[in-house]
């Protein structure tokens, strides 16, 4: 997947909601990272909520609490961006 430079930047600002400590210095890092550990961009956030549910335990979680979960990165454009930790 291609990470755009929107993701890749808010990756970089907020690593530290999933993180205990950096694991991206520069974009380059980030963009590596991110493609590492294969995480998702979503163009909303009905798409956030179904790959949450499919994919790790968010069932009875409401739509709040899905978007407040560490791993969901919300980007400036509307979109989300997911990573798994």
């Amino acid at each position: 997947m291609e990470y755009d430079e929107i993701c890749i930047k808010t990756f970089l600002e907020k690593q530290l909601q999933l993180f205990p400590e950096i694991v991206a210095d520069t974009e380059e890092e980030a963009e590596y990272f991110l493609e590492d550990c294969c995480a998702v961009v979503c163009k909303n956030k009905k798409e956030v909520k179904e790959y949450m549910l499919e994919n790790l335990d968010a069932y009875g979680m409401s739509d709040e609490e899905i978007l407040a979960c560490e791993e969901v990165f919300a980007l400036p454009d509307g979109r989300y961006l997911i990573v798994e930790g």
